[in-house]
């Protein structure tokens, strides 16, 4: 077989479909017990590695009640729909002791949402 070099390389990827290019992928990774994705990821780390970590690396968010506002009392309500097992004595102390963190190392959908419902209520909110 005669030894292509990389410009006809090239030439022979850009003609495959991107499921041709997938499985040529995986059966080098295969044949050759490497991964094409250690060398992206090396590359990319590079230039940026700090902020492209940080954002990665957070997943867990705390959900600060700032104030209470004006409707302190749907607030409470809030507060013990959203925190399970709080009692109305320890929902009300919760929110008159603002700033206080509401929820403590949640997924971010899970905070996204009580940081809705509380600020429906009237509440001053921030996701940390």
């Amino acid at each position: 077989m005669a030894k292509l070099s990389t410009e006809e390389l090239l030439d022979v990827f850009k003609e495959m479909t991107l499921l041709e290019l997938s499985a040529f992928v995986k059966e080098f990774e295969d044949t050759f017990e490497v991964t094409a994705a250690a060398p992206v990821a090396v590359a990319a780390a590079g230039g940026a590695a700090a902020p492209a970590e940080a954002a990665e690396e957070q997943d867990e968010f705390d959900v600060v009640l700032e104030s209470a506002g004006d409707k302190k009392i749907q607030v409470i309500k809030v507060v013990r729909e959203i925190v399970s097992g709080l009692g109305l004595k320890e929902a009300k102390e919760l929110v008159e002791g603002a700033p206080k963190a509401v929820l403590e190392k949640v997924a971010k959908e899970a905070a996204e949402a009580a940081k809705e419902k509380l600020e429906a209520a009237g509440a001053k909110i921030s996701v940390k």
